[in-house]
């Protein structure tokens, strides 16, 4: 068809190759035009997440490659060009046509990773299997995408005859270049191999509350070599992956974000204990903090001076629990003020007979 029409358009042969080429590059974003315009028409209603929205946005610009050197792969055929021209032309095309499909690949992955990252939402209170998906999707997609780079490299260079024979001349080489820089490179493989164990193991998972040198904080991100932590005051604290691996740390939502929490009164030994636990339960009653899982006032230490009494509540997490041990705190020590300032911790001293008005003792 294409022969018969240049036949009639009797065309010289370079004007006829560059409205071949022009005319495949256009069709190509023509269609990619046509089905975008049928999927955004399909999801136009929705206001959420989309699959048809992701794809869009994942596949946009690499279909935007693809399909045009899609089209100019199938017409080459039809180009009239002598034979060391369309062997360039093709191998140019072919090494365009793998490069635009690895980039395909990248987008299918992030729209998969777009898929579950909606299909497990880490804004539910409990969220510790939608921290577990999101931890190892973030590694599988780092390694399939690093994975695509590599094939995709590798299937340009064995598109060259010459590449494939002297790649076998090196297959030797290459193995003992791989044992040396491996050797070289042990701190970077160590940290590689713990991203792989944390990823499947889950020592850590994304979003998780961690206390690790002093700091608390959440897990924002782990990569293949490091893990990033949001410190409460906005502060990062880049740790290398192996650190999870080789040293302790502590870990508050390993097996879900519920927690105990403890606030403690210092007060003298006059203090009403039981009116003090009335008040604590009518204040825990109504507040939206607690998880009515538990609440407990007790004595749990004398001193010389002082009575300790510690309140032990539970919350969702840790940031309410935080939240609930602060407010708990003001309104127990406002209780204490307004009804029982007595109880007060004060210092007492007794002047005995027959001493020196100046000399004290102290009880």
């Amino acid at each position: 068809m294409l022969e018969s029409l240049q036949q009639d358009l009797r065309l010289p042969p370079f004007l006829w190759n560059i409205l071949l080429g022009c005319a495949a590059l256009i069709s190509g974003l023509v269609i990619k035009y046509l089905v975008a315009v049928v999927l955004k028409f399909t999801s136009r209603n929705v206001t959420d997440y989309s699959l048809v929205r992701s794809v869009l946005s994942r596949l946009g610009k690499p279909i935007n490659y693809f399909l045009p050197m899609l089209v100019l792969n199938m017409v080459l055929p039809f180009m009239e060009l002598d034979k060391k021209s369309m062997a360039v032309l093709s191998k140019l095309v072919e090494i365009s046509l793998i490069m635009s499909f690895g980039f395909v690949l990248t987008g299918l992955v992030k729209v998969f990773e777009d898929f579950i990252t909606h299909s497990y939402d880490l804004k539910k209170e409990d969220n510790l299997r939608e921290r577990k998906m999101r931890t190892q999707l973030q590694f599988v997609r780092k390694l399939a995408i690093s994975m695509i780079m590599v094939l995709t490299l590798c299937a340009i260079l064995l598109s060259f005859e010459n590449l494939r024979k002297i790649g076998a001349g090196l297959l030797t080489g290459v193995g003992v270049g791989g044992i040396i820089i491996g050797f070289a490179a042990q701190r970077s493989l160590a940290n590689f191999l713990a991203g792989m164990q944390i990823a499947f193991t889950q020592p850590i998972r994304i979003d998780d509350v961690l206390v690790v040198e002093g700091e608390w904080g959440r897990v924002e991100e782990i990569t293949l070599t490091y893990v990033v932590l949001g410190i409460w005051d906005q502060r990062k604290l880049i740790l290398p992956i192996n650190y999870f691996i080789e040293k302790p740390f502590q870990n508050w939502t390993r097996t879900g974000s519920a927690i105990l929490g403890t606030a403690f009164l210092y007060l003298d030994y006059t203090a009403p204990i039981d009116l003090l636990r009335v008040e604590f339960e009518r204040l825990l009653k109504d507040q939206p903090l607690w998880d009515k899982r538990v609440q407990v006032i007790q004595v749990t230490n004398i001193t010389e001076r002082t009575v300790e009494v510690r309140m032990l509540v539970s919350a969702n997490s840790s940031g309410k629990a935080f939240d609930l041990r602060c407010y708990l705190r003001e309104k127990m020590l406002a209780f204490i003020q307004e009804h029982h300032a007595y109880c007060l911790p004060k210092t007492r001293a007794a002047i005995e007979e027959g001493e020196h008005p100046l000399i004290q003792k102290q009880v």
